[in-house]
């Protein structure tokens, strides 16, 4: 058996959005910018994406900028909105945001700028009254991950929405796990700003899009001739544009049935793996993403690490992945972890499984089954060396 169980990595392209595709490249070849027939025939196609991409948030069409993805998209609000100050200011941002929040992040603290990073409870959810405390005269933005891809817990977003735009800060969320899984209206989130990835709900890599709220300013990242509104320059990559907006359109469409489908499976799995005494869950089992699973190893030998798991569940024809990272040779431990107050042994054995739209009830049984045999085959060699 070949099953894939790690759908916050990536989601494979769907037919649909390969078929848009296809079509832009062989129809629609033009510069968008162009005004000639072709050129408009482009601009036809990417609009219709616009259009699409914005009715999966309910947003208006000219509220949607694309990037290249996910990370353009958080780099672009924190870096557009730093350069609007001559003099740094006060940034907030969450203790388990996504690396391309955390680290532009830091590249401003070192560039004078006062960051406050909230701290997190076990289960790896912000306080609103943290960040009700944290909040400052000179605070412009407030950055907060919607549902975090390691552990699954989703923010109470549209809390922290109102703390901080009743005190005069901007607030941006990075929804690139959310979107397309949990039902999202920026109608009625208090968001300012709102990053998606294509390649996320089953469209292509290399796009993704940035909700800008109508009326709020934000300086251009890259600066030329002016597409996107002047904000994001360069021609755009319309067919990938065209598969992201079939796929946005698709996923609005399939939302409930499937946030429905699976949840059941990922209560299904929690379930089977219960018994488990070396599986610790991690997150937050009530506010979580629809599809996601996680758990720390724990009395295990100190070699079976997450990404060990990761690689004897791959010889089984199944992936997952871990939160763990390598640096140098040396495995370094999770950061998300370790902000949720894990030991630095726990936090190098989180691992996590996400599902997806070909994920069913066998997949979820007979993983349930393998992840068992290999943790009681380590359980076994660790007290055999012990002895």
């Amino acid at each position: 058996m070949q099953i894939y169980l790690d759908h916050s990595a990536t989601t494979p392209t769907r037919p649909e959005a390969i078929a848009a595709m296809t079509e832009a490249l062989t129809e629609a070849w033009g510069n968008p910018s162009s005004l000639h027939h072709w050129g408009q025939k482009a601009a036809t196609t990417l609009e219709t994406a616009r259009l699409q991409v914005a009715g999966l948030l309910n947003a208006e069409p000219d509220e949607i900028l694309f990037t290249s993805g996910g990370t353009e998209s958080n780099n672009g609000v924190l870096m557009g909105i730093a350069r609007q100050y001559e003099t740094p200011q006060h940034l907030i941002v969450s203790s388990v945001e996504h690396p391309a929040v955390s680290e532009p992040a830091r590249w401003l603290e070192k560039q004078g700028w006062r960051v406050t990073y909230l701290p997190i409870d076990r289960c790896g959810r912000v306080n609103p009254r943290d960040l009700q405390e944290a909040l400052r005269p000179d605070t412009v933005l407030v950055s907060v991950i919607y549902g975090q891809s390691e552990v699954g817990t989703v923010q109470p977003i549209r809390v922290l929405g109102d703390i901080a735009r009743s005190n005069g800060a901007l607030f941006h969320t990075d929804a690139v796990q959310v979107a397309g899984r949990l039902p999202i209206d920026v109608q009625q989130l208090p968001v300012d700003f709102l990053s998606l990835s294509s390649h996320k709900l089953y469209g292509p890599k290399g796009i993704g899009a940035l909700y800008r709220r109508s009326g709020v300013e934000l300086l251009p990242w890259l600066s030329g001739g002016g597409q996107e509104m002047g904000l994001r320059s360069g021609t755009q990559a319309v067919p990938n544009i065209a598969g992201f907006g079939v796929a946005a359109e698709l996923a609005m469409q399939e939302l409930e049935a499937e946030a429905q489908r699976l949840t059941r499976l990922r209560d299904r799995l929690f379930d089977r793996l219960s018994s488990v005494s070396m599986l610790l869950p991690t997150g937050d089992r009530t506010h979580r993403l629809p599809h996601h699973v996680s758990f720390c190893v724990t009395d295990t030998h100190e070699r079976l690490t997450g990404k060990a798991i990761v690689r004897q569940l791959n010889l089984a024809g199944i992936a997952i992945s871990s939160g763990s990272a390598c640096h140098s040779g040396k495995l370094a431990p999770s950061p998300v972890l370790s902000a949720m107050g894990y030991s630095e042994a726990l936090a190098k054995r989180g691992i996590r499984l996400t599902l997806g739209r070909s994920t069913t009830e066998a997949d979820i049984d007979w993983t349930a089954m393998v992840l068992k045999q290999v943790l009681e085959r380590s359980r076994s060699m660790a007290e055999a060396v012990r002895r």
